[in-house]
C-alpha cells in the first residue's frame, strides 16, 4: 500500500513539482493550496508524512505543525517544514517538525527526507 503524504502550500508551482515528483515516487499525495481546516484533512486523509510551508499566509506552517504534534492521535506524524528562511533553523524546529527543506530546495534532497521519514516498504 503507497504511503500518503499531504502537502500544504500556497505556492501552485511547487505544489505541482512536489506532487509529481512524490507521486513519480509511488507515494499517494494529496495537494492543498489552502491552510483551512487541516486538521480536518489530516483526519481524513491520515497521511504517513505532513510537507507545510512555513509562509501560508493567514498562519505559519509552523503553527500548523505545533497545533498537529499537540493533538495525540495525530502527533506521531512526521513533518517537513518548507522555509525560505535558512538561518531559522534552530526557530523552526522549535515547533516540533521533523526536518526542515530549504527553498528553492532539491528534488533529490526532499525524496531523500521524505524516505528517510516515512517506512518504506
Amino acid at each position: 500500500m503507497a504511503k500518503r503524504i499531504l502537502i500544504i502550500d500556497d505556492n501552485q508551482d511547487i505544489l505541482d513539482i512536489v506532487q509529481e515528483t512524490l507521486a513519480y515516487e509511488n507515494f499517494e499525495v494529496m495537494a492543498k493550496s489552502d491552510s483551512s481546516d487541516y486538521i480536518a484533512v489530516v483526519n481524513e486523509f491520515k497521511p504517513d508524512l505532513i510537507i507545510l510551508d512555513y509562509r501560508l499566509g493567514n498562519i505559519n506552517g509552523g503553527e500548523i505543525c505545533r497545533q498537529i504534534k499537540a493533538i495525540p492521535a495525530l502527533n506521531a506524524i512526521p513533518i517537513i517544514i518548507f522555509s525560505a528562511y535558512v538561518n531559522h533553523s534552530n526557530d523552526l524546529f522549535a515547533y516540533g517538525c521533523d526536518a526542515i527543506i530549504d527553498k528553492p530546495f532539491d528534488l533529490v534532497e526532499l525524496i531523500e527526507k521524505v524516505n528517510n521519514l516515512v517506512d518504506v516498504e
